[in-house]
This record gives C-alpha cells, sequence and structure tokens, in this order.
C-alpha cells in the first residue's frame, strides 16, 4: 500500500491521528451498558463490533433518541446503531477525512482495514487538538521571527 504524496512529500493520515485503543460494544450489548460506557468514558461515539469487524455506530444522540421512542434499557445495541456506516482506512489523507467529516455533519469516522476489522477512529476533537498544536507552533515561528526582526 503506496502512502498518499503530494510533491514527494508523505501526507499526514488518519493512521497517524487515530485513536488506537477503542472502546466498543457488541450488537447484543444492551443501551443500558451503552449509555454507561459513553458516560464513564466521557466520549460520544461507540463502534459496534462482532468479532472485531465494524457492523455499526452508537451514539449520544441515537441513545436519547431511542430514550424518546420509550425503547427499554435492556434494548440491544443492534436495534438502535446506524448501519449504514462511513469508514475510512489507515492511509486516507487527514484532509481527505475532514472533508468528509465536514460534508456529511460526522462527528467521527471509525477507520477500518480492508476487510471491515476496526482499528481505530478518529473524532472531532482529534482535529480541534491537532489545530490547537498548528496553531501553537505558528505562534512560537511568528514569535521567533518577530524577535529576529528586533536584534
Amino acid at each position: 500500500m503506496s502512502e498518499p504524496q503530494q510533491g514527494g512529500i508523505r501526507m499526514i493520515t488518519v493512521g497517524d491521528f487515530m485513536t488506537r485503543e477503542l472502546v466498543t460494544v457488541k450488537e447484543a450489548d444492551d443501551l443500558a451498558l451503552a449509555e454507561s460506557i459513553l458516560r464513564l468514558g466521557g466520549i460520544r461515539h461507540l463502534p459496534v463490533v462482532r468479532e472485531g469487524h465494524l457492523t455499526g455506530l452508537l451514539t449520544q444522540r441515537d441513545l436519547l433518541r431511542s430514550a424518546a421512542r420509550h425503547a427499554s434499557r435492556s434494548t440491544q445495541a443492534a436495534d438502535v446503531m446506524v448501519r449504514e456506516v462511513v469508514s475510512v482506512r489507515p492511509g486516507t489523507s487527514l484532509v481527505q477525512a475532514a472533508k468528509i467529516m465536514l460534508a456529511n455533519k460526522f462527528g467521527c469516522l471509525p477507520i477500518t482495514e480492508e476487510d471491515g476489522r476496526l482499528v481505530g477512529i478518529i473524532t472531532e476533537s482529534d482535529f480541534v487538538r491537532f489545530a490547537a498544536d498548528v496553531v501553537q507552533d505558528l505562534d512560537l515561528v511568528a514569535e521567533a521571527v518577530g524577535s529576529g526582526n528586533r536584534a
């Protein structure tokens, strides 16, 4: 697999920034468990897997929608999860992933291998953290250039 290149320089990929230590649920897990995991983990997106392969996505919004329909807390994740999940490969450029998320108003993108095995996730928070780091670096460069002009 070749890495994305632009002008001979390796582009940053989702594989460089994705969260690899994933918290997931199985299709048969109940919503009470999913709700607890989301709340205790301070997360908003919960991939649903079967034998390590992505089968769906469960979000805080899905749980709220389910509660509004008076679904039981013993309802299974498979009954509420989004089944048509857009995912990308680890070699997908960070720019392409951002464009997909923006165009579709996604809060996250699961990262899967070609066979559907879940290997990571990237979220809006990851992009905000990355942007903060880039801006901080730019500020440091601007400060260094500014102090060099005063000498």
